[in-house]
Order: C-alpha cells, then structure tokens, then sequence
C-alpha cells in the first residue's frame, strides 16, 4: 500500500469518515464538536411538513391547474409515484449509513470522495437557492400587504428572524416547526369545509367529481407530464429529514427512514384530498393572475377580507417558518463536507452550547440572503434554477442505493434494485422536461464544482498527511492504520485520479 493511500484512509477516519467519525470522542475532525442528539420521530415528521408546507396546494393551485390544462389530482397522484422511489431509496440509505451530509454521505461512502463532492455540490445547489426563493416570496407577501416599505427591507427582515430562531439549536426549530404545521393543517381542513359548502351552493362543478382526475379530450400527455414535474418540486421536503440522522434521540436511525415516508405519505394525502375540491371548484372560473388565484377564489365565495387574512397568514405562519427547516438542512450538509475537508473545515465547527453547525449556518444564510436581493426583481427566473440540484442530488440515492446493495447475495429486489431503477428513470425524465435556461445554469455550477475539486482534494491530502505524522508522533493507533482497516475506503482513495 503506497504512503499516499494510508494516508488518505487515515483521513478518512480521523478527519472525516461519517457520523461515527466525529462522535467517537465527542468531537468531529475539526474540533468543532458534534451535533445535539434532540429529535424524536414526531419532530422528524413535523420537520419535514414545515419544510413542504402542507399549504402547497393552495398557492400553487392556480400554477398546477393552468399547466394540467384542468388535472391537478392526476398531476399530483404522478407527482407522489415519482417521489415515493426516492422516498424509498432515502429510506433505505439513511437506515444502512445515517449521515447529515445526506446524499453527500450516501455517494461518499458507496462510490469514493469524488461521487460525494459531486452529489453534495449539487444538492447545495438546491439547498441555497430554495431559502433565497422563499425569501423573496415572503418579502412580496409583506410588500402587498404594506406597500410603502422595500422589498429588500423585507427580505433582510425576514432573514434576521428565521436566523434567530435556528440559532438557538434544532430543539427550539422543531417546536416552532411543530406549531406551524398544526396551524395549517387547521388552515387546510377549515378552508376544504368552506370550499365544500361553496361547492353545495352551486360554485364551480357544483359536486366532488372526477373532473380534476380525468376527462375525456381534456387529456394532454406533456401537459400533464409538464405539471407533474411541478408537483415534484411540492413535495420536496422528505429529503430534508435525512439531513437529521445524526441527530435522532437515542441513535436510533430508523425512525428516520420511517419519517421519510410518513412525511410523502401525509403530504401526498393532503395535496390529492386539497387539489381534488380545489380542482371541482375551479371549473369555470376565471383565472387573470395563476399566483393569486387562491386569493379570487376566496373573494368570490367570502369577501375580500378574507383574502386579506389569508395574505398575512401565509407570510407569517407559512412564510418565515418555512425557511427554519430549509436554514437547517443547508447547514447540516455544509457542516459534513467541511467534517469532511471537501470544503473549508470551519463550516465543521460546531456551537458549544446549543449544539448546532453555527458557522456553516451563517455562511449559508448569507448566500442564500445575496441571492434572495439579487434576484429580488426576478422571482420567477430564481424558481426555474431550483430543480436541477434536487434532481441531479436524487440520481445519487438511487445510485448509492444499486452500489451498496444491487450485488449483495441477500439483497432485495423490489427496495434495492427495482425501486431505485425506476427512480433514476423518473428523475431523468423529468430532467428532461425542464427548460434549457434551468439546465444551463446546473451545468455552470457544475462546472464550478470541477473547478474546486482539485483545491479540496489538496485539502484533504493535507489533512490526512498531519493526521498520519501526529498519530506515528503520538503512538495512537487511530492515526496509523494498519493495512487491513477498512479496506474499501483504502481502495477508493487510492484509485482516485
């Protein structure tokens, strides 16, 4: 085994390696500590709601009506098929090698260094732009509300607020989470009553029907194929959760993977059940602004000031505390590749009190802030960016999930070979379908990430070079690993270019 190998694989223990890493002695490979063991399965479920946002529906409504051309339940019934296989494929990932970076931890342990920097670089592009877009949405929310202040005023306002609440550790997140997520639930079954009474008195179809499933000459396949991909985007939030493995009560990471799953479970009943009486109410109404629909409705069956309730409803229950869990899972991926030196170790560092990767949320918070006011004026152009990371990051799962079991003697064939197969053709479909604009800009930040590698791999070397020199100085037996340890993170390492 050459220097340069025992090196990199003593690196990948002492300086990084996974969970198991950074907890052996309580600290990460930075020195930064490790994350606070606080979540039950109720916090991980109510997480991942806060971040989908079981509202989706309703403001989405207008969007997913128009590109179905009158579908939304088919949409989103497609929508929840495609997700359910990497819903699954996390599942199975996060119960066999639980890890914060997620995806990144996922293609880092099964395909080498370099598949985890590519997967994580990308997902970070999701991560990142989603906060900045969600900023925005809830600055216009307030500026149509209160028209005289400025958008960026809003949007640093905002900023400031969700920062506070995450600043003071995921055990203070997740009870804010918790509270918002009941108050729409209650939001939802409220307005579906509403919406049926309207539907009794004669508004809209004037009955539940299939309508807004299926109707012969109004079926469109790329239409339909054009909103689902829409939809796919709603239920983003599952993936989320995974970000949380290292910080489940008790270790016990399986409830992880069954959160996973409640969660698509949970989102998919409310956004089929929300959008089926939506979709009955909103044949032969007219639609002038697709965003604001839900607002016209609301006018047309209870007056304006209903509409103006649900305005600052929105931004202030929905708006703002649907960005903590999206604050939180940027950082937790920011935190693992820089446990890992795949990006500077500072975002490693871990606050001593309230047990949260404080640094990497900052830095987090202020991309995405810089983004959010740059684009401020070009919301719809910021939305377009946001799939092409959470898609190309879903292609990792899947793989990682065929590398890591599809071979194994006592595999199973639907979870581990079958479902992500499906997955991967799903998402490149669906890939497929986006606009040239949105792809141009994942190949960019793609190219960016190419462009870093080398510097990190330098990194690394570094690292694993003073890790090796400290343990042979020291006599300790974790900084000079014998050959046998570990070998196939020995041979990934050392077949690295």
């Amino acid at each position: 085994m050459t220097t340069e190998s025992t090196n990199a694989a003593a690196a990948s223990d002492t300086a990084a390696g996974g969970s198991d890493a950074g907890e052996v002695n309580g600290t990460g490979s930075t020195g930064g500590g490790k994350l606070k063991r606080a979540l039950s399965y109720r916090d991980l479920v109510f997480y991942g709601l806060a971040y989908t946002a079981p509202v989706a529906p309703l403001t989405m409504a207008g969007f997913v009506w128009a590109v179905s051309g009158g579908l939304p339940v088919l949409a989103y019934l497609l929508g929840a098929l495609c997700v359910y296989f990497t819903a699954s494929s996390y599942a199975v990932m996060t119960n066999a090698m639980p890890s914060a970076g997620s995806v990144y931890g996922f293609a880092s342990q099964t395909m080498g260094p370099f598949a985890g920097f590519i997967s994580g670089w990308m997902i970070l592009l999701d991560y990142l732009l989603v906060p900045a877009f969600t900023y925005a949405l809830c600055a216009v929310g307030i500026e149509t509300l209160v028209p005289h202040g400025d958008r960026a005023t809003w949007i640093v306002l905002t900023v400031v607020a969700t920062l506070a609440v995450n600043w003071f550790g995921i055990s203070v997140t997740s009870r804010v989470s918790l509270i918002s997520v009941v108050l729409q639930l209650l939001l939802v079954a409220g307005l579906a009553v509403l919406f049926l009474f309207a539907l009794a008195d004669g508004h809209g179809s004037g009955a539940l029907t299939l309508a807004p499933l299926y109707q012969v000459g109004k079926f469109d396949g790329a239409s339909v194929l054009a909103a689902t991909s829409i939809c796919v985007m709603a239920y983003l939030g599952f993936d989320a959760v995974s970000t949380l493995a290292e910080e489940v009560k008790d270790r016990d990471t399986r409830v992880v993977g069954r959160a996973i799953m409640s969660n698509l479970a949970l989102t998919s009943s409310i956004f089929v059940l929300t959008s089926w009486v939506l979709g009955n109410l909103l044949i032969g109404f007219p639609i002038q602004d697709p965003a604001a629909v839900i607002y016209d409705l609301l006018t047309a069956i209870s007056g304006h000031q209903s509409a103006i309730w649900l305005a600052w409803f929105l931004t202030i229950v929905v708006g703002v505390p649907n960005v903590l869990p999206m604050q939180v899972g940027v950082a937790r991926v920011l935190f693992a590749m820089g446990r890992d030196r795949t990006l500077p170790a500072v975002l490693a560092k871990v606050h001593h009190r309230h047990g949260n990767p404080h640094v990497a949320m900052l830095v987090s918070t202020a991309v995405s802030l810089s983004i959010a006011l740059l684009m401020r004026d070009r919301i719809s152009d910021l939305a377009i960016f946001i799939s092409v990371g959470a898609l190309s990051g879903f292609v990792f799962v899947h793989l990682s999930v065929l590398v890591q079991f599809g071979r194994q003697p006592g595999r199973r064939w639907w979870s581990q070979v079958l479902v992500p197969l499906c997955g991967i053709a799903a998402v490149l479909t669906i890939l497929c379908n986006l606009s040239a604009t949105a792809l141009t800009v994942g190949g960019c930040w793609l190219l960016a990430g190419l462009a870093y590698w080398p510097l990190s791999r330098r990194s690394q070397r570094a690292a694993a070079a003073s890790a090796f020199k400290t343990g042979r100085e020291s006599g300790n037996s974790r900084g000079a690993i014998p050959p046998t340890h570990n070998k196939q993170k020995e041979t990934t390492w050392h077949t690295l270019p």
